[in-house]
């Protein structure tokens, strides 16, 4: 049986560690919100010649003060996407004019495979938004344990949640990926997952407190992440491989939403284990405490 107590001093120290990089990442860098965040326009482009780079793209785009451009590697060799300040792609004259500056200055033919635009106010409603939907699970998570079981399992349960959304959008930060709406929604993919896999490691440690009142938190603790350790990893592998495969085969649209996701689900098997378990230890929640949660809600 692996002692997991024995790693707890060890772990927080990593875990409260990753916990202020990420946040002080997030307030020295901050966070590279997409368009749907931002507002402007976004375009996919390809061209017919594989010797164009970013740099010739970029310095053609700021002929025409579009505002900031930003222009990155986008799916296959020849594919391109371009971000700029400016949102007129209800102009049809916009986006013909770019087109022919890019045609001109670059020498090769240049297909528009994707024009969309956000405008200030939908962006800052969809911010808004996707904030909200991170708070009201958060939340209903909270609740949904504190019936569930005590409140010291609330506690840990909601401390471990924060810590995975946490380091997740700090490596985002640290790393200048972009936050778009699929983020949001790997975000709270990442919520359920944690609590889920939480949850199981704190059923067995209510089952184990009623059945063993003599031996201390720690030793149970101890035991039933042993006893859940097998169903925890399985289930983690398995959807390690198939975020994996979208990572690799998925398209440069999903590389975003898998990376996050794999983030989360390795954050969320580790919290599980090394931060959730170890907070509920430090509340020195006792077979009395089960049995009375037990007898209130009945």
């Amino acid at each position: 049986m692996i002692k997991f107590s024995s790693f707890y001093r060890r772990t927080n120290v990593i875990s409260l560690t990753l916990v202020c990089f990420s946040i002080l990442f997030l307030f020295i860098k901050g966070l590279n919100l997409g368009i749907d965040f931002k507002g402007g326009t976004l375009i996919e482009i390809r061209t017919d010649n594989s010797n164009i780079n970013i740099s010739q793209i970029r310095k053609s785009l700021l002929k025409m003060d579009l505002g900031d451009v930003v222009v990155k590697k986008f799916g296959k060799e020849n594919d391109y996407l371009v971000k700029i300040e400016i949102n007129n792609t209800n102009d049809e004259n916009f986006i013909k004019s770019i087109n022919d500056q890019l045609t001109s200055d670059l020498g090769s033919v240049v297909n528009f495979r994707r024009v969309e635009n956000v405008g200030p106010k939908v962006s800052s409603e969809l911010l808004k938004s996707g904030l909200l939907a991170i708070s009201l699970s958060l939340a209903a998570m909270l609740f949904y344990i504190w019936i569930r079981f005590e409140w010291q399992f609330s506690l840990a349960a909601i401390i471990a949640l924060l810590h995975d959304v946490i380091i997740t959008v700090g490596i985002f930060s640290f790393l200048s990926y972009e936050i778009n709406l699929s983020i949001v929604a790997a975000v709270l993919t990442i919520v359920g997952y944690s609590m889920n896999d939480t949850v199981v490691i704190f059923d067995r440690i209510r089952e184990n407190l009623k059945k063993y009142s003599k031996i201390h938190i720690i030793e149970i603790a101890n035991t039933s992440t042993n006893e859940t350790l097998s169903r925890t990893l399985i289930t983690s592998i398995t959807t390690l491989l198939a975020l994996l495969s979208i990572y690799i085969l998925g398209g440069a649209i999903l590389k975003g939403f898998s990376f996050a996701m794999i983030v989360g689900v390795i954050f969320g098997t580790y919290s599980s284990i090394f931060v959730a378990a170890p907070i509920l230890t430090y509340t020195n929640v006792t077979q009395k405490t089960v049995l009375k949660g037990d007898t209130e809600n009945n």
